[in-house]
């Protein structure tokens, strides 16, 4: 094995009183501060094999930056071990020991010595690190000077002249453009190839699936999956907690600059289904989806259409159907119901969508009801291809 975490805990003792003067803390030793114990993690156990690429997923405060501290050295665990065989490198906060007044040049050397590069590996790599940040104008340009940017990629270009056995990420590749995001999965890429192990901590769940060949799933400080990634995946996907955008209609007035309409049929509220037929709001891309439309209708109607609006987190409209325009006709009668609007594919590649739900006379004259971009949905990206949408499309020869 190449790591070995076994029963990891790590608590924090959060203090109820502030005391940051002398005399604040003379006075507190006759008066013992109380404190809270936290724990950021609770029993985490999991083995890496040598050459592996493993990912850490998990939301914000789950303790997966936490966690990668504790295999770095970082930090120290409250209870349990960690064994790393081989050398470790670190890109957990890329330009810690950065001086703002010396050159990139000069820089590299003392974050190259951090890293652990002897004086005669810096020398003879320098090069290297200017060409692969491509900073060959700036390296005699004090570091203050240069944006936040080129720090980065002087940062992880000295970084990378390390040789390790096994290397832990921290959501690096969030930052830089993106030609230079794609030389770092380059260089990732030829890691993996040489057999390094690799612990890669991230958000952006498209590498995660991209990159690595098992998953560790944090919730809370606690540990809610480990296994193939694409399983580990749809569990965090399709398997969180369900919460709503429109969480109680009936505090929207019929009339408004968000809801409008008769209420002869009252939307009374909108699902999103996934593969599983479980309700959520997260979704892989390219994956089935269900919009469940639910309605009250005062009486029964037969000149109706229902229909939806999708509009991105800005407001373009990027997508609209109703039953009329897909040859659905349909009645409904008093009382409640609902209709479904089947999503084969989703198309978009990843981001959070606004939806408007609405029921119309054929005609679209009279609108019984309409509920503008209260409910939204996210996708979440499952392949390397940029842009918006998914076009399904093959290379040939």
């Amino acid at each position: 094995m190449a790591v070995e975490v076994e029963h990891i805990w790590k608590t924090f003792q959060i203090p109820h009183e502030k005391r940051s003067t002398f005399f604040e803390n003379l006075m507190g030793l006759m008066r013992p501060n109380n404190y809270e114990t936290f724990s950021v993690l609770k029993d985490i156990s999991f083995q890496v094999e040598a050459g592996e690429c493993v990912g850490i997923i998990g939301d914000n405060g789950s303790g997966k930056s936490t966690l990668l501290k504790i295999i770095a050295n970082i930090l120290r665990a409250s209870k349990g071990t960690v064994r790393i065989k081989g050398k470790m490198t670190p890109f957990l906060e890329l330009g810690v020991g950065f001086h703002p007044d010396m050159t990139a040049r000069e820089n590299i050397g003392v974050y190259g010595t951090i890293m652990g590069l002897s004086r005669r590996e810096i020398d003879e790599r320098i090069d290297d690190v200017i060409d692969f940040a491509d900073l060959h104008r700036f390296e005699d340009t004090k570091l203050k000077n240069l944006s936040s940017g080129m720090q980065v990629r002087l940062a992880f270009s000295t970084a990378i002249q390390t040789n390790p056995d096994v290397l832990l990420v921290d959501e690096v590749l969030a930052v830089g453009d993106m030609e230079f995001q794609q030389k770092c999965f380059d260089v990732f890429n030829r890691y993996r190839k040489e057999g390094v192990t690799i612990l890669f901590v991230s958000h952006d769940l498209g590498a995660v699936r991209r990159f690595c060949d098992r998953t560790l799933l944090l919730g809370g400080g606690e540990q809610r999956a480990f296994g193939e990634t694409g399983e580990v995946l749809d569990k965090y996907v399709y398997c969180r907690s369900e919460s709503k955008d429109l969480s109680d209609d009936s505090t929207m007035a019929p009339s408004s600059p968000k809801r409008w309409g008769n209420q002869k049929v009252t939307i009374t509220d909108v699902e999103f289904l996934d593969k599983f037929g479980i309700k959520g709001l997260r979704f892989n891309s390219r994956d089935p989806m269900i919009v469940r439309i639910h309605y009250y209708a005062q009486e029964d109607v037969s000149d109706i259409t229902f229909g939806i609006a999708i509009h991105t987190e800005d407001g373009r409209h990027i997508f609209g159907t109703n039953t009329k325009i897909k040859k659905t006709p349909l009645r409904v009668s008093v009382g409640g119901g609902h209709i479904d609007l089947r999503i084969d594919h989703i198309p978009m590649l990843s981001g959070k969508y606004l939806l408007s739900p609405a029921a119309q006379s054929l005609d679209y004259i009279t609108t019984y009801d309409w509920i503008d971009k209260q409910f939204s949905f996210e996708v979440i990206p499952t392949s390397d291809d940029a842009g918006m949408i998914a076009i399904s499309c093959n290379w040939a020869k």
